[in-house]
């Protein structure tokens, strides 16, 4: 499905990677950006206590790994292959060093237009019902729904993108081929067929406690925008949402009774500036990328789809040419400077010395 301009040795560097260290390693990140993933890899063998597996034997691991997962039609993705999306590369130092995939869906391009549904694992009938409902309505209007997997608020979501034939993608905490919870095997199934499972986890990794908050920076960076549906005071969908927040992504909830304390963190997310939402259109007008651009106060203009599209392709902080982003949006590179005009009358991207960046704005 996905081509790539990743050699290689690097490739395999970046499976062994994700075998060897636990995601969100900002220092093993810095040497990848720095030095590549081959001498990462080298570092962390020499450091490692782990004295009963050679970088050898690593490196063997990585390649059955690989073999396997391509085996069973799934796929490793690295950043610089076409299915990467892009929006990941805003983690920087965190940002994955591979993600394994298995799914029919294009991951770059269903996560273009996708909205992340989050919340409550005990989900009450009402959260359970306002999740469903809410995703199939964001599936029927284009956009894919993007969630944990889990009980509750999540698994309800991925039916609702499912009831409806939408896009729906699984952030796992565990290898893509191992269920958690082992009662969602169907479902997984299901989401596979018209969407994506995904994990920084290699095959055959059960869940471990630590990767679920881990896991959620990657559903923050994936979407435009977090849903919060049942929330309890201490839940890890909160924790979502603050990486979302720290993305600039938009941040949104559900209210629930006021007396419940399944939202009782939905409500003070409400009261600390997230947006209230109560149905599909709310979510829609905060996150479309087809925005009404404001300038001084005064609504000026609306971005074209295709302007809306290389905007989604942009980076905040990591700048990339504009044949890069031509390619990245599979479109020619004269309508692509187009765009990127638009978007710099816009005042929402402009060109760096690295590149064209994203500008992060506060009003649309």
């Amino acid at each position: 499905m996905s081509e790539s301009r990743v050699g290689g040795d690097e490739r395999v560097a970046r499976a062994a990677l994700s075998r060897v260290c636990e995601p969100a390693d900002a220092a093993v990140g810095r040497l990848v950006a720095q030095e590549g993933a081959r001498v990462a890899l080298e570092h962390v063998d020499r450091v490692s206590r782990r004295r009963n597996c050679s970088l050898a034997e690593l490196l063997d691991r990585a390649h059955q790994d690989l073999t396997g997962i391509n085996a069973s039609g799934g796929r490793f993705i690295v950043p610089g292959d076409d299915e990467w999306p892009t929006q990941l590369d805003d983690l920087d130092d965190e940002a994955p060093f591979g993600i394994w995939l298995k799914g029919d869906a294009d991951l770059r391009l269903v996560a273009l237009r996708s909205v992340a549904i989050v919340g409550a694992r005990a989900a009450t009938s009402y959260g359970a019902r306002i999740a469903a409902n809410l995703a199939s309505d964001l599936a029927d209007r284009g956009w894919c729904v993007v969630s944990g997997g889990a009980y509750g608020v999540d698994a309800a979501a991925h039916r609702g993108s499912l009831a409806v034939d939408g896009y729906t993608v699984v952030v796992l905490a565990s290898g893509v081929d191992v269920a958690y919870p082992a009662s969602h095997e169907g479902l997984f199934a299901r989401c596979a067929e018209s969407g994506v499972l995904l994990s920084e986890a290699p095959p055959g990794e059960v869940a471990r406690r630590w990767r679920f908050l881990d896991r959620n920076r990657l559903i923050a960076a994936l979407t435009r925008g977090t849903v919060v549906i049942e929330a309890a005071h201490r839940s890890g969908a909160l924790s979502t949402a603050r990486r979302a927040a720290d993305l600039g992504r938009q941040i949104m909830g559900v209210p629930g009774p006021v007396n419940s304390i399944a939202s009782a963190g939905v409500h003070r997310l409400i009261r600390d500036g997230a947006t209230l939402v109560t149905c599909a259109d709310d979510v829609v007008r905060e996150v479309d990328g087809g925005v009404v651009v404001i300038d001084q106060g005064v609504a000026i203009e609306r971005l074209s789809q295709s302007a809306s599209e290389v905007l989604a392709a942009l980076n905040t902080r990591k700048g990339q040419s504009s044949d890069h982003i031509a390619f990245r949006c599979s479109r020619l590179v004269p309508d692509t400077l187009a765009d990127l005009a638009e978007l710099e009358l816009a005042r929402l991207a402009r060109c760096t010395p690295t590149g064209w960046v994203s500008i992060a704005r506060s009003e649309t």
